[in-house]
């Protein structure tokens, strides 16, 4: 790893990050079982007409490319503050929208907020910057009133990697629901789910220190391979509470 990429300033340059971890995300158990738990708390019918849903934080379109085959019905636009990563958005999912946007400054960008979703998700962004209210305030743009928002945070304790991406703090469940209540958002729940395997796999990566960054930045081997196809299959019976991943839902009841 690039002694330069350790720096504070490294740790928000998300350029760089999605050309070293891209690959190691997509065969993440942890991503795998935010997706699901995306999908259904959306509760979005596959064949429903009418919907747009706005990504904040769309990253490389990882979520994109598992949602849109399955609901082409939904009209899907990704946004996020990596040039990078919305090219490779834009390549692995030419049928959705994905555009550059910072969403800590107000939007200037008149795709995004002439938009007007109906149906939102923020996964893992709010832990990474130090005034996550902008983004959930400034999003709001993009929102038609009753517009409907999905966001996960990292709960429980931090582990190498999460420093070396820049996470700032990681939630609780009563810490997201203030902090939504505070963008202006009506919470209608917010909860830690994942438990148990959720959280070892959590426990695992912390007792990995360092070593988890440089598994991260080159291609799985077999072994890191296997180990995450297993996790992947046991999040899969985790239970709704208890979890070191903190979700909420919110609406956004406009103006």
């Amino acid at each position: 790893m690039a002694e330069s990429l350790k720096s504070p300033v490294a740790k928000d340059n998300w350029n760089q990050h999605w050309s070293d971890f891209a690959e190691a995300s997509d065969y993440s158990p942890a991503v795998s079982f935010r997706r699901r738990l995306i999908r259904r708390l959306l509760a979005i019918p596959p064949l429903e007409t009418g919907r747009r849903l706005i990504e904040l934080g769309c990253g490389t379109g990882q979520f994109a490319t598992e949602f849109c085959p399955r609901f082409p019905s939904v009209d899907f636009l990704g946004v996020d503050i990596s040039d990078s990563g919305v090219r490779m958005a834009r390549s692995r999912m030419p049928s959705a929208r994905f555009e550059v946007c910072n969403l800590l400054d107000p939007v200037q960008n008149e795709t995004v907020r002439s938009f007007l979703a109906t149906d939102a998700i923020c996964s893992e962004v709010l832990e990474h910057v130090d005034r996550p209210d902008r983004i959930l305030t400034n999003a709001a743009a993009a929102m038609a009133p009753g517009c409907r928002l999905v966001v996960t945070v990292p709960g429980g304790p931090m582990n190498a990697f999460d420093e070396h991406i820049g996470h700032r703090r990681h939630y609780g469940p009563k810490e997201l629901g203030a902090l939504l209540t505070a963008a202006g958002y009506r919470v209608e729940k917010t909860s830690g789910v994942g438990f148990p395997f959720y959280n070892l796999y959590r426990l695992a990566l912390l007792a990995g220190g360092s070593s988890v960054v440089d598994i991260a930045s080159g291609p799985p081997s077999l072994a890191v391979r296997t180990a995450y196809r297993v996790f992947d299959s046991l999040c899969r019976i985790n239970v709704d509470r208890w979890g070191w991943q903190t979700v909420g839902v919110a609406i956004w009841p406009g103006a």
